[in-house]
């Protein structure tokens, strides 16, 4: 070989190497549903306050180098659904509200990010905090013009051939066909192992080719709609980070046989305790950028190919970060020791439990042993009035329900979910999706192309370029 020729070899090199660390190899895409630039601010801001002072401490994920902010809007209005958001985030299009991986006639199937990525021979993985076939997982594997059409979606999702599926289970295994199997059979028929909550995921995960990981079914017995809020979660319970240590672990043991891998996470009930108008939130998002923290140690071993996306399909709740004056006391929310919906559980068991000993010096000392009223929470005469009136008209079979999308409510929780609000200082401005323009952070290689103000349908166009997997179009 002649100098000449060894140079010119040498140079080709050095550039397909640089082309080789410049490639997003490891994709990760976390979507916090319904997390407004309001509810990040509001996360941050509680920080510093628990801390005595007045500013943000700063989360991972808000940190990253590059930021843009969304539309949202869908193809059919100027407020989207879960569906139709989620549908543009992943396939790049926007659809009509309701609708899942299909055009807005609601009879083309749209591809999405994870068909790209499995096409260009990608691991692929889907999870999230709720059902596995809920509006936002569903619109990366789903093609349906109904996004109730659980079942139906359940269906795809073991036809999907990825790799890693995680969540709290299908809302709706049961064949509607006498005598068919359920999900979970047509999922193990086509390959799935099933795995019941993190221990089980690391003694089946060696010998899966595809895994499935859902909460353990003593949880699912309680409630399968979705792993449990953060602030309720025990030790036994599923988590978000345990959901992405998983999925990492299990997309990882496939780069023999896969080149890279996409990875979408959803952090599902920050959406679901905006809609009750709950500060249950916060702790939500915490526990999303506690998932993201994972993604990002994984980023600092693999610097040179890895990108990380954190955005929102849209806003829920239209908070308002302020209410009358000029003070925030984002530091009561420190408190509160279980959500809204587990209070209203919790003292239905309490009632039960005393019977006629059941009174309202009982319901007080409950509610300052766990939300800090009267004690670190200074409530006054005016809402002490409205919180036992609450509880003499629910003892008097009077009490009035109030229904949001994911909770129901009885009188005295939704008056202590008003009260911690007002002693906040924090107003809402819907129980229902808002059109405010929401947040996206990026780091890692090609985050660059997350800047300004950008439209929801671009936000996968930019990760496949980034990775150098191509958009197919349908």
């Amino acid at each position: 070989m002649t100098k000449r020729f060894l140079f010119i070899v040498s140079l080709c090199f050095m550039a397909l190497t640089a082309m080789a660390e410049g490639r997003a190899k490891y994709v990760f895409f976390f979507i916090g549903d319904g997390m407004g630039i309001n509810t990040v601010n509001a996360a941050e801001t509680y920080l510093a306050a628990v801390e005595g002072r007045i500013g943000i401490k700063e989360l991972c994920f808000p940190s990253f180098p590059y930021s843009a902010y969304i539309n949202t809007y869908s193809a059919s209005n100027g407020i989207t659904d879960s569906a139709a958001a989620g549908t543009a985030l992943s396939c790049g299009q926007k659809t009509k509200n309701g609708t899942e991986g299909m055009l807005k006639d609601q009879v083309t199937p749209i591809t999405s990010i994870s068909d790209w990525a499995h096409a260009a021979g990608a691991a692929v993985g889907v999870a999230t905090s709720v059902t596995v076939d809920h509006a936002t997982p569903a619109a990366f594997y789903a093609h349906v013009a109904n996004r109730g059409m659980n079942y139906e979606i359940g269906e795809q999702l073991t036809k999907s051939d990825f790799d890693f599926f995680a969540g709290s289970d299908f809302s709706k295994p049961k064949n509607p066909t006498e005598g068919g199997p359920d999900l979970y059979q047509q999922a193990k028929d086509k390959g799935y192992t099933i795995a019941r909550g993190y221990k089980d995921y690391q003694k089946k995960a060696k010998k899966a080719g595809k895994m499935i990981l859902l909460q353990t079914e003593e949880a699912s017995k309680r409630d399968r709609s979705s792993i449990p809020y953060a602030i309720d979660r025990t030790k036994d319970d599923l988590s978000l980070c345990d959901i992405t240590r998983a999925g990492i672990n299990f997309l990882m043991s496939k780069q023999g046989e896969k080149d890279g891998f996409f990875f979408m996470v959803e952090g599902g009930k920050i959406d679901y305790a905006c809609h009750s108008n709950e500060l249950t939130f916060i702790s939500e998002l915490i526990d999303m950028d506690d998932a993201v923290k994972v993604a990002y140690e994984f980023l600092q071993q693999h610097p040179d190919e890895t990108l990380i996306v954190v955005a929102s399909d849209h806003d829920t709740g239209g908070i308002v970060l302020g209410r009358g004056s000029y003070n925030l006391h984002l530091d009561i929310v420190a408190h509160q020791r279980m959500s809204i919906g587990k209070l209203g559980r919790e003292l239905h068991a309490l009632h039960e439990k005393q019977g006629d000993k059941y009174n309202w010096e009982l319901v007080k000392n409950f509610l300052t042993e766990n939300f800090g009223f009267w004690d670190k929470v200074q409530v006054n005469d005016d809402q002490t009035k409205r919180l036992q009136a609450a509880f003499d008209k629910i003892m008097a079979g009077k009490g009035q329900d109030t229904q949001t999308l994911y909770q129901r409510d009885d009188e005295l929780a939704q008056t202590v979910k008003t009260v911690i609000n007002e002693c906040a200082r924090i107003g809402w401005g819907t129980t229902s999706h808002t059109n405010s323009y929401v947040p996206c952070f990026a780091a890692g290689a090609g985050a660059e192309g997350y800047h300004g103000r950008m439209d929801n349908i671009e936000i996968p166009k930019v990760m496949a370029k980034a990775a150098g997997w191509k958009i197919i179009e349908h």
